[in-house]
Protein backbone atom coordinates (compact mmCIF):
# COMPACT_ATOMS: atom_id res chain seq x y z
CA UNK A 1 0.00 0.00 0.00
CA UNK A 2 1.62 3.40 -1.04
CA UNK A 3 1.74 6.03 1.67
CA UNK A 4 -0.31 9.24 0.69
CA UNK A 5 2.05 12.47 0.80
CA UNK A 6 1.78 14.94 3.57
CA UNK A 7 0.44 18.46 2.85
CA UNK A 8 2.85 20.81 4.78
CA UNK A 9 0.08 23.08 6.68
CA UNK A 10 -0.74 23.55 10.14
CA UNK A 11 -2.78 19.87 11.30
CA UNK A 12 -6.08 21.69 12.88
CA UNK A 13 -6.52 18.21 14.96
CA UNK A 14 -4.83 19.28 18.21
CA UNK A 15 -4.70 15.68 19.92
CA UNK A 16 -3.09 14.83 16.28
CA UNK A 17 -0.85 17.91 16.17
CA UNK A 18 0.42 16.69 19.47
CA UNK A 19 0.93 13.65 18.69
CA UNK A 20 2.60 14.43 15.31
CA UNK A 21 4.97 16.63 17.23
CA UNK A 22 5.86 14.25 19.76
CA UNK A 23 6.58 11.89 17.22
CA UNK A 24 8.96 13.57 14.56
CA UNK A 25 10.75 15.56 17.59
CA UNK A 26 11.76 12.28 18.56
CA UNK A 27 12.86 11.43 15.18
CA UNK A 28 14.69 14.61 14.67
CA UNK A 29 16.30 14.66 17.92
CA UNK A 30 17.98 10.94 16.72
CA UNK A 31 19.29 12.34 13.83
CA UNK A 32 20.71 14.96 15.03
CA UNK A 33 22.40 12.58 17.51
CA UNK A 34 23.34 10.33 14.81
CA UNK A 35 24.80 12.96 12.52
CA UNK A 36 27.01 14.00 15.63
CA UNK A 37 28.44 10.36 16.12
CA UNK A 38 29.07 9.57 12.34
CA UNK A 39 30.33 12.70 11.23
CA UNK A 40 32.06 14.05 14.78
CA UNK A 41 30.21 17.42 14.58
CA UNK A 42 28.83 19.42 17.63
CA UNK A 43 24.99 20.01 17.08
CA UNK A 44 22.87 21.85 19.11
CA UNK A 45 18.91 21.86 19.13
CA UNK A 46 16.44 24.25 20.57
CA UNK A 47 12.61 23.00 19.96
CA UNK A 48 9.64 25.00 22.02
CA UNK A 49 6.32 23.57 22.04
CA UNK A 50 3.22 25.10 21.00
CA UNK A 51 2.59 25.50 24.93
CA UNK A 52 6.05 26.89 25.36
CA UNK A 53 7.87 23.74 26.64
CA UNK A 54 11.39 23.72 25.87
CA UNK A 55 13.37 20.82 24.17
CA UNK A 56 17.38 20.88 23.69
CA UNK A 57 20.21 18.74 22.86
CA UNK A 58 23.97 19.47 22.77
CA UNK A 59 26.29 16.30 21.46
CA UNK A 60 29.14 17.28 22.94
CA UNK A 61 29.53 19.19 25.95
CA UNK A 62 26.80 22.08 27.14
CA UNK A 63 24.47 24.00 25.22
CA UNK A 64 26.25 27.02 27.12
CA UNK A 65 29.48 26.00 25.58
CA UNK A 66 27.30 25.52 22.54
CA UNK A 67 25.69 28.80 22.66
CA UNK A 68 29.06 31.10 23.39
CA UNK A 69 30.52 29.31 20.81
CA UNK A 70 28.31 30.61 18.54
CA UNK A 71 28.06 34.06 19.65
CA UNK A 72 32.33 34.09 19.48
CA UNK A 73 32.05 32.81 15.68
CA UNK A 74 29.50 35.41 14.51
CA UNK A 75 30.44 38.28 16.42
CA UNK A 76 32.89 39.45 13.93
CA UNK A 77 30.62 38.40 10.95
CA UNK A 78 27.13 39.90 12.13
CA UNK A 79 27.42 43.41 13.19
CA UNK A 80 24.08 43.31 14.39
CA UNK A 81 24.74 41.23 17.39
CA UNK A 82 27.98 42.66 17.84
CA UNK A 83 25.49 45.94 18.52
CA UNK A 84 22.85 44.00 20.38
CA UNK A 85 25.52 42.52 22.53
CA UNK A 86 27.09 46.01 23.53
CA UNK A 87 23.88 47.39 23.81
CA UNK A 88 22.68 44.51 26.59
CA UNK A 89 26.26 45.07 28.47
CA UNK A 90 25.99 49.20 28.25
CA UNK A 91 22.05 48.38 29.89
CA UNK A 92 23.66 45.97 32.38
CA UNK A 93 26.49 48.03 33.65
CA UNK A 94 23.91 51.32 33.82
CA UNK A 95 21.15 48.98 35.78
CA UNK A 96 24.30 48.11 38.42
CA UNK A 97 25.34 51.80 38.30
CA UNK A 98 21.85 53.05 39.42
CA UNK A 99 21.36 49.94 42.02
CA UNK A 100 24.92 51.25 43.65
CA UNK A 101 23.82 54.52 43.47
CA UNK A 102 20.56 53.92 45.22
CA UNK A 103 21.99 52.00 47.96
CA UNK A 104 24.70 54.97 48.49
CA UNK A 105 21.61 57.90 48.68
CA UNK A 106 20.29 54.95 50.96
CA UNK A 107 23.22 54.69 53.34
CA UNK A 108 23.26 58.75 53.50
CA UNK A 109 19.91 59.46 53.91
CA UNK A 110 20.44 57.26 56.99
CA UNK A 111 23.51 58.74 58.53
CA UNK A 112 22.00 62.15 57.80
CA UNK A 113 18.86 61.51 59.91
CA UNK A 114 21.47 59.71 62.24
CA UNK A 115 23.56 62.75 62.76
CA UNK A 116 20.92 65.21 62.89
CA UNK A 117 19.02 62.75 65.85
CA UNK A 118 15.95 62.04 63.65
CA UNK A 119 17.07 58.20 62.79
CA UNK A 120 15.99 55.07 64.53
CA UNK A 121 17.84 52.21 65.24
CA UNK A 122 21.62 51.87 64.67
CA UNK A 123 24.02 52.16 61.91
CA UNK A 124 25.79 49.12 60.99
CA UNK A 125 29.42 48.53 60.96
CA UNK A 126 29.55 48.70 56.83
CA UNK A 127 27.17 52.21 57.07
CA UNK A 128 29.57 53.81 59.71
CA UNK A 129 32.50 53.26 57.87
CA UNK A 130 31.12 54.66 54.72
CA UNK A 131 29.66 57.47 56.72
CA UNK A 132 33.43 57.79 57.73
CA UNK A 133 34.41 57.64 54.42
CA UNK A 134 32.33 59.98 52.67
CA UNK A 135 32.67 62.64 55.74
CA UNK A 136 36.67 62.45 55.00
CA UNK A 137 36.12 63.29 51.12
CA UNK A 138 33.00 66.14 52.25
CA UNK A 139 36.16 67.50 54.25
CA UNK A 140 38.77 67.17 52.00
CA UNK A 141 36.49 68.65 49.34
CA UNK A 142 35.30 71.71 51.78
CA UNK A 143 39.06 72.68 52.28
CA UNK A 144 40.24 72.63 49.30
CA UNK A 145 37.50 75.03 48.54
CA UNK A 146 38.11 77.32 51.11
CA UNK A 147 42.20 77.72 50.05
CA UNK A 148 40.66 78.52 46.75
CA UNK A 149 38.98 81.49 48.09
CA UNK A 150 41.44 82.52 50.50
CA UNK A 151 44.11 82.45 47.29
CA UNK A 152 41.57 84.66 45.10
CA UNK A 153 41.42 86.96 48.19
CA UNK A 154 44.96 87.33 48.97
CA UNK A 155 45.80 87.71 45.01
CA UNK A 156 43.23 90.30 45.04
CA UNK A 157 44.43 92.40 48.32
CA UNK A 158 47.67 92.09 46.84
CA UNK A 159 46.92 93.46 42.98
CA UNK A 160 45.14 96.65 45.22
CA UNK A 161 48.33 97.31 47.37
CA UNK A 162 49.97 97.45 43.64
CA UNK A 163 47.60 100.11 42.00
CA UNK A 164 47.64 102.19 45.22
CA UNK A 165 51.54 102.02 45.60
CA UNK A 166 51.83 102.74 42.30
CA UNK A 167 48.96 105.34 42.12
CA UNK A 168 50.61 107.18 45.41
CA UNK A 169 54.35 106.79 43.75
CA UNK A 170 53.06 108.67 40.33
CA UNK A 171 51.17 111.44 42.98
CA UNK A 172 54.70 112.15 44.63
CA UNK A 173 56.19 112.48 41.51
CA UNK A 174 53.94 114.87 40.15
CA UNK A 175 53.30 117.28 43.07
CA UNK A 176 57.89 116.96 43.16
CA UNK A 177 57.94 118.01 39.92
CA UNK A 178 54.93 120.62 40.27
CA UNK A 179 56.90 122.00 43.21
CA UNK A 180 60.31 122.25 41.46
CA UNK A 181 58.58 123.73 38.54
CA UNK A 182 57.12 126.55 41.00
CA UNK A 183 60.83 127.08 42.24
CA UNK A 184 62.08 127.66 39.37
CA UNK A 185 59.64 130.13 37.91
CA UNK A 186 59.88 131.89 41.81
CA UNK A 187 63.39 132.25 41.36
CA UNK A 188 64.89 131.91 37.93
CA UNK A 189 61.47 132.78 35.55
CA UNK A 190 62.58 129.45 33.68
CA UNK A 191 59.51 127.11 32.31
CA UNK A 192 61.81 125.01 30.29
CA UNK A 193 64.19 123.08 32.77
CA UNK A 194 66.74 121.65 29.94
CA UNK A 195 69.87 120.87 30.80
CA UNK A 196 71.95 123.92 29.04
CA UNK A 197 69.59 125.99 31.41
CA UNK A 198 70.23 124.48 34.47
CA UNK A 199 73.96 124.39 34.11
CA UNK A 200 73.73 128.00 33.93
CA UNK A 201 72.39 128.40 36.70
CA UNK A 202 74.76 129.52 39.32
CA UNK A 203 73.15 127.48 42.47
CA UNK A 204 71.72 124.37 40.93
CA UNK A 205 68.59 123.40 42.94
CA UNK A 206 68.94 120.05 44.71
CA UNK A 207 66.14 117.76 46.16
CA UNK A 208 67.34 115.67 49.57
CA UNK A 209 65.69 112.60 50.92
CA UNK A 210 61.60 113.26 51.02
CA UNK A 211 61.64 116.66 52.10
CA UNK A 212 62.15 118.99 49.71
CA UNK A 213 65.23 121.43 50.79
CA UNK A 214 67.14 123.29 48.44
CA UNK A 215 70.85 124.21 48.91
CA UNK A 216 74.07 126.30 47.13
CA UNK A 217 76.78 124.62 46.88
CA UNK A 218 79.03 126.63 49.32
CA UNK A 219 75.87 127.92 51.23
CA UNK A 220 72.68 125.76 52.08
CA UNK A 221 68.80 127.71 52.48
CA UNK A 222 66.57 124.80 53.48
CA UNK A 223 63.29 126.19 52.23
Amino acid sequence: MVRGKIQMKRIENPVHRQVTFCKRRAGFLKKAKELSVLCDAEIGVFIFSAHGKLYDLATKGTMQGLVDKYLNSTRGADPQIKDHQATEKQVQDTKMEIDVQKNEIDILQKSLRYMSGGGTGKMTMDELHMLEKNLEVWISHIRSVKMDIMFQEIQLLKNKLSLCFSFLKEETLRAANHYLNDKMISQYGFTNMDAPVINNIAYPLTMQNEIYQFGHTDNTASL
